[in-house]
């Protein structure tokens, strides 16, 4: 719903500025390059721990994209990114409780494909895969246990991840407004012999772009 509203508010403002005369070009046919910086709202489904609610939070997401067109109204566009997600939780592990902080930081390469119905917006969708390169976890409860801590820091993360990704991209000449929606196919535990809480991660997105014409 929120990629939803975020889409049609970048409509909105892309159509306010065509009727206020601005040009906007034509680049559907041309292969482009780019960078973006923006924002990840990221949380967890999918569940598996006991008394485990998460909240989401925040994160930083950059890197490059290109876009390949195949005619004028498809293509593909691949992706670099750095991206931080996570989540806040509360939760009970080996007989106590924990609240808990994760902020994971991922190199997230999507392969979407493109459909491009006017000059100014583009429609993604495909696969993404992930490989996580730092994990950190802050407990905030003075009742957590070293114990609590070590298992948690000993947990055998899975750190190769396949997701799924969908978006619009909106350009005004070499400027990309994009919104995400992007979730694990796969969940966060190597072997399934973890004791602290199994997951997949969802995330929104919004970034702002530069593109090279």
């Amino acid at each position: 719903m929120k990629l939803f509203i975020a889409l049609i508010s970048l409509s909105l403002f892309t159509s306010n500025c065509l009727g206020k005369g601005l040009e906007i070009g034509d680049h559907r046919d041309r292969f482009l390059i780019g960078a973006k910086i923006g924002s990840n709202y990221s949380n967890v489904y999918d569940e598996q721990g006991q008394d485990f609610v998460a909240d989401p939070k925040f994160g930083l997401a950059f890197g490059a994209f290109a876009a390949i067109p195949i005619g004028k109204l498809f293509g593909i566009q691949p992706e670099f990114l750095l991206s931080r997600k996570g989540f806040k939780a509360n939760g009970s592990i080996l007989g106590s409780s924990y609240q808990l902080t994760r902020t994971t930081t991922y190199i997230d390469v999507p392969i979407m494909f493109q459909l491009k119905p006017v000059s100014f917006l583009t429609l993604l969708a495909g696969p993404q895969y992930s490989y996580l390169v730092k994990q950190n976890d802050v407990f905030t409860n003075s009742l957590t246990s070293y114990a609590q801590e070590q298992e948690f820091k000993h947990d055998n993360v899975r750190k190769n991840i396949m997701s799924l990704i969908c978006g619009a991209d909106i350009g005004i000449n070499q400027v990309v407004v994009g919104v995400r929606l992007a979730w694990d196919v796969q969940n966060n535990v190597g072997d399934g012999t973890s004791t602290t809480p199994r997951y997949k991660n969802i995330w929104y997105q919004a970034t702002f772009g530069y593109r090279f014409l």
